[in-house]
């Protein structure tokens, strides 16, 4: 059994030692080489030069250093405005509308009711529900007053703090929004 593996390890390397032979198959890699070395020669363009660098300096002396400790902070002093006399009432019952922000509410329509002279506005609330409105009532978060109805808008006057413990008017306008 020996001999058998003796013998077929000494086929295997004859037959690879044989493929090691030199029989003339580098003839067309030779004539490749001398192909490309008969090639005219080109000429090899100069490198560009050097752009020259320009160092960025850096300037943080007028500023804090991050390991100091931060200074505190003095705040200026606001001066005291005269307060308006402007305040929402708090003691009326809230309406309807008033639990509803102006920005999701819209004007759809308006409507007049035979033999009154007041003017109604049509408000969708923002979650699909339509309410009638007249001048004098509230709307929004704000305590928004309408002010007046036109055919295009209700202008609306909302009383806003003025994170000061006192309030200021600001008139919005809330305008008909039209349906495609």
């Amino acid at each position: 059994m020996k001999r058998l593996i003796l013998i077929s390890a000494l086929i295997v390397f004859f037959g690879g030692l044989s493929g090691c032979s030199s029989s003339g198959g580098f003839d067309d890699l030779q004539a490749f080489v001398q192909e490309v070395k008969a090639r005219p020669k080109k000429r090899i363009e100069p490198l560009p030069e050097p752009k020259a660098y320009q160092a960025f300096s850096y300037s943080t002396a007028n500023r804090r250093s991050p390991f100091a400790p931060p200074q505190e902070l003095k705040l200026a002093q606001i001066e005291d405005k005269p307060k308006s006399s402007v305040k929402p009432d708090l003691n009326r019952p809230p309406e309807l509308l008033e639990s509803f922000a102006i920005g999701s509410m819209s004007m759809v329509g308006t409507i007049n009711k035979d033999g009154e002279n007041t003017l109604y506005a049509l408000v969708n609330d923002g979650q699909g529900g339509i309410h009638r409105v007249r001048k004098g009532q509230y709307m929004g978060k704000n305590h928004g007053r309408v002010v007046a109805i036109s055919d295009v808008g209700i202008d609306i006057v909302e009383i806003v703090s003025d994170g000061q413990g006192g309030w200021f008017e600001r008139p919005r306008t809330l305008g008909l929004k039209e349906v495609n």
